[in-house]
């Protein structure tokens, strides 16, 4: 069979990794095409763009960029019709994804959806052109299929395939991994800014404002594997502050606190039972715009399967170093975190314990061969 991927942001591609060495077991003669990134590539198949060519945070970045955006949709679709795959699977990153989907089904190839457009989250009319378009569904998160639901439309719950992620990790020991890394004894804060450029100026400037208030913790920053650490050096002042890049299992495995850029990080920080603070700020337009079109109680992953708040979150303008500095005190004290470890654990329970990737490969292949 033929397989053709289309994955954006370092989690798609951690997730589009996963999903592309389930499909190479369930179908030993498949061929993969895809987009994503280097843990995709590592995984088996052909690499048709990075990621990192359509990195476009906010609403303002888009529409400068929408000419170059335009012009990838379309390299796309022509890719894939060269191609000619039996599934076109469409990993989440819905700006780019949904046009693509529309003009597939069209085409009359066969679409699958793993990990869904956060409809749920914002512009719900979206669905009607998912319902159209796209053959089978694969959600990731409790809470989606019922949204779904709502619209007769059923999806698949999986599972989350972090559970999977993590627990199939290569580990190294605390011993190990502080003197590889150089770091001290002193408890690590770990630090997680986000992967774009331009959320990381806007988050990791406050976060390493509190260094100095702490001077008997050890604060790390989890480097993207987009970024270079000469985009990060600037930001760093202080000897207590340390820079790890594409290991941020393995840091957040040992830390014991972490400040979190809202997005897939906050629901990885849970599940390896770090206490967090959530925070985010975007541009003050793009943030205006955002509020008028989503409709959570919450921004993070963690507090939306919970339907409840396990997690502070800082947003916009409550992100600053004084309030930061509040929650990171609470998150560090032992009763605090007795009864956040318990949320964690229930958390784990309701994401439906390991096996999303295997699943959703086989119920992808089957679907082809049906």
């Amino acid at each position: 069979m033929k397989y053709y991927i289309i994955a954006g942001e370092a989690s798609g591609d951690l997730h589009g990794s996963n999903l592309i060495k389930e499909l190479l077991n369930v179908d030993v003669h498949a061929e993969i095409r895809f987009w994503g990134g280097d843990l995709m590539q590592a995984a088996g198949g052909t690499l048709v763009k990075h990621y990192k060519e359509r990195a476009f945070m906010g609403f303002s970045e888009v529409i400068l960029n929408i000419n170059k955006i335009f012009k990838l949709i379309s390299f796309c679709k022509s890719d894939i019709e060269a191609f000619n795959p039996d599934v076109v699977i469409f990993i989440d990153n819905s700006g780019f994804n949904l046009p693509i989907a529309k003009w597939a089904k069209q085409k009359g190839f066969r679409t699958n959806y793993y990990i869904s457009p956060q409809v749920w989250a914002s512009r719900a009319s979206r669905t009607k052109a998912i319902k159209r378009d796209i053959d089978a569904m694969f959600v990731i998160l409790p809470f989606v299929k019922k949204f779904y639901k709502k619209y007769d439309y059923e999806v698949t719950f999986v599972g989350h395939p972090l559970i999977d992620a993590i627990a199939n990790r290569e580990q190294i020991s605390e011993f190990e991994f502080r003197k590889t890394n150089n770091l001290s004894d002193k408890p690590i804060i770990a630090l997680l800014p986000g992967s774009r450029k331009q959320e990381i100026k806007k988050m990791l400037s406050v976060m390493l404002s509190l260094v100095d208030n702490y001077p008997n913790h050890q604060f790390v920053i989890a480097g993207a594997p987009s970024q270079e650490y000469d985009f990060y050096k600037s930001f760093i002042k202080s000897e207590n502050v340390k820079f790890i890049a594409n290991k941020t299992y393995d840091l957040l495995s040992i830390s014991n606190a972490a400040l979190v850029t809202s997005g897939t990080a906050t629901l990885e920080t849970a599940l390896f039972k770090v206490p967090q603070v959530v925070c985010y700020k975007g541009s003050t337009i793009s943030y205006h715009i955002a509020k008028r079109i989503i409709t959570l109680k919450f921004i993070s992953l963690v507090n939306l399967v919970m339907d409840r708040e396990v997690v502070t979150e800082l947003i916009q303008n409550d992100f600053n170093k004084k309030r930061l500095t509040e929650e990171l005190n609470k998150i560090l004290n032992a009763d605090f975190r007795k009864k956040l470890f318990l949320d964690y654990y229930e958390l784990e329970r309701v994401l439906g314990g390991k096996g999303a990737s295997k699943k959703t490969a086989q119920l992808i292949y089957d679907g082809i061969k049906s």
